[in-house]
């Protein structure tokens, strides 16, 4: 499956990059993430549909300021995490309300 845009009011949730136009790797490693394989694995997990997930970002500047990931499990649920960058955990809940949508309805599964 391709990575789906959400657009969530103030937030606009895409897939992780770091090409040569956006590169979301320093405000990963902001938030505690320093695997340099991370977006390579989160892309992968789309193409193989074992997991789905999102930057959060500020509409404007396309600056991550969240992650949030969604897990399916075999049964038919999944479970949802997700973090933000000090001070964003707002774009984090607003976030997490449009992906749940998405699962539920796009998806078809039934989060924990």
């Amino acid at each position: 499956m391709e990575p789906v845009e959400i657009n969530a009011g103030s937030w606009y949730l895409r897939a992780l990059r770091a090409d040569d136009r956006i590169d979301d790797r320093p405000a990963l490693a902001d938030g505690g993430i320093t695997d340099p394989d991370h977006v390579a694995r989160r892309t992968l997990e789309w193409e193989q549909e074992t997991g789905y997930s999102w930057a959060v970002c500020e509409p404007t500047t396309a600056e991550l300021v969240a992650e949030i990931a969604v897990t399916p499990n075999s049964d038919g649920t999944a479970t949802i995490s997700g973090w933000a960058r000090e001070g964003r955990s707002a774009a984090l809940e607003t976030g997490e309300t449009a992906v749940r949508r998405f699962v539920s309805g796009a998806l078809g599964l039934r989060l924990l």
